[in-house]
């Protein structure tokens, strides 16, 4: 096996992002309109797996650049505890890939009816999910097979950050995504496999990141576990130092994220720590950075570097499950529809 329907969907996503910009203009501007004129007192989200990870992402943008409290609604409150949640003046934020999860119509049908605004990032339209709710604002990722997502994910990340970028009015941020499919295309073809055989024995490993880039921690840690069988946790690049580093050894293994932004410098503090201690480190940061393996592309904002991060991350992962002897497009004991209650 030469490659994967995993690698050709991930190569996919630059024209998936040029595709979801072209579309739902008119969409997008309606809806910052009236985030601006009636502005919520807070916002869920609710998602599951990587949809989770790319709701982290846009949580992150609109509390650093609204000022709005968003909170992970845990969707058993709704589907097993039958909680009565006061949601009137909220606004909630599906994300899927399928629209199929009993578990996130659920919650999104709840909060339709008592009085919060509810958006659905999605992939399939027609969805149970995207018929629940108020807005819907597709994907526009086309049929995904392999059962690790990929550019569904970079398109939740993009459609994120878009929808911040519409309710805040930014020029800046709104250039920065207009060019950001010729990024993702150089992000692609960034050379990461120095990490193949840095991991092909391990059997565990710390996905580090801080601030947009925890997100992409996140999903890199989730798609070790699924598509090679490693056992990988993601940690801030804070958190780390609460407990976890004490399980670092001499050759234990760790990613670091290290993008531009506020972050950047305590990531490479830490893995200079992590070095010292006797850590195999394989430094995600951009081209000139010290000790930086794993070359990350800037995009035209530094709040969005972590979708080039992850581009370049998914052809080297897909590249390691191979290498471990495993299908990346047939996780063991996984399903691309999850059904959860």
């Amino acid at each position: 096996m030469n490659s994967s329907n995993m690698r050709a969907e991930a190569l996919q996503a630059p024209q998936v992002v040029a595709r979801l910009l072209d579309q739902d203009r008119e969409v997008y501007a309606a809806l910052g309109a009236d985030l601006r004129a009636h502005p919520p007192e807070g916002m869920l989200t609710v998602a599951r797996g990587s949809s989770d990870h790319a709701a982290h992402f846009m949580a992150y943008l609109v509390m650093a650049r609204l000022g709005r409290l968003v909170t992970s609604l845990p969707m058993s409150l709704v589907t097993l505890y039958q909680a009565q949640l006061h949601t009137r003046g909220l606004v909630s934020v599906a994300f899927s890939q399928s629209g199929q999860s009993p578990d996130l119509i659920a919650p999104t049908r709840f909060l339709r009816e008592n009085g919060a605004r509810t958006l659905a990032v999605v992939n399939d339209v027609e969805s149970p999910l995207a018929r629940a709710a108020h807005w819907v604002l597709p994907l526009h990722a086309g049929p995904e097979t392999s059962v690790a997502a990929t550019k569904s994910y970079i398109a939740q990340l993009v459609s994120g950050a878009r929808l911040v970028a519409s309710w805040q009015g930014d020029p800046a941020l709104h250039a920065a995504l207009e060019a950001l499919p010729q990024v993702l295309q150089r992000a692609a073809q960034q050379d990461w496999q120095a990490a193949v055989p840095a991991l092909l024995q391990a059997d565990r490993l710390f996905v580090i990141g801080r601030g947009t880039g925890l997100a992409i921690a996140m999903e890199a840690a989730l798609k070790f576990k699924e598509t090679c069988a490693l056992q990988a946790e993601a940690f801030s690049g804070a958190e780390v130092k609460h407990g976890p580093m004490a399980l670092v050894e001499a050759g234990y293994p760790l990613l670091v994220f290290a993008p531009r932004g506020p972050a950047q410098a305590g990531l490479l503090a830490l893995a200079d720590e992590m070095r010292g201690r006797g850590g195999h480190v394989l430094l995600a940061a951009p081209e000139g950075t010290p000790g930086a393996q794993l070359p990350l592309v800037a995009t035209g904002h530094e709040d969005l570097d972590a979708i080039a991060a992850i581009q370049s991350f998914y052809p080297m992962v897909e590249a390691l499950a191979r290498a471990r002897g495993y299908n990346p497009d047939l996780p063991r004991h996984l399903s691309k529809v999850t059904l959860t209650q």
